[in-house]
């Protein structure tokens, strides 16, 4: 289940940022983004260029992308990824299916199930983890 979790977390974060960059054409305006137009923006008065600058590079996806691997990387090593990961991102989760209602939500919430019952299993079928770490 962990796996899994980390691979649904992993493909939603690169999507978002690859879709934003092609599908959403945002990739059109990298000139604008590394000459410096975006310098002085106001954020309340996004240029398309600022727009797209969040809506890929700066947005979520690629720390999402990072938290997915992460767990992927904890997950190969025998570690129990912690349980705020799955609670923050529920709740991230939460906020963005209020806000945004019709977007791929659901699939971070299965993640974010995942990732929390196959932690919770992995933690109760691992004597050691129950007791923490070892003391010298």
């Amino acid at each position: 289940m962990i796996k899994w979790a980390g691979w649904i977390i992993t493909l939603f974060g690169a999507a978002h940022t690859l879709g934003a960059l092609t599908v959403e054409k945002a990739a059109r305006h990298a000139g604008t983004w590394f000459s410096g137009g975006l310098w002085g923006e106001d954020l309340a008065d996004m240029s398309p260029a600022g727009s797209a600058y969040w809506l890929s590079l700066a947005s979520f996806g690629i720390p999402l992308a990072l938290v997915g691997l992460t767990v992927l990387w904890l997950d190969r090593r025998g570690i129990i990824p912690p349980a705020f990961i799955a609670w923050t991102l529920g709740g991230w989760t939460v906020v963005i299916a209020v806000v945004l209602p019709l977007t791929p939500w659901p699939l971070l919430g299965l993640a974010c199930a995942l990732l929390s019952i196959g932690a919770r299993r992995a933690g109760s079928a691992d004597p050691a983890s129950a007791s923490g770490p070892p003391r010298a």
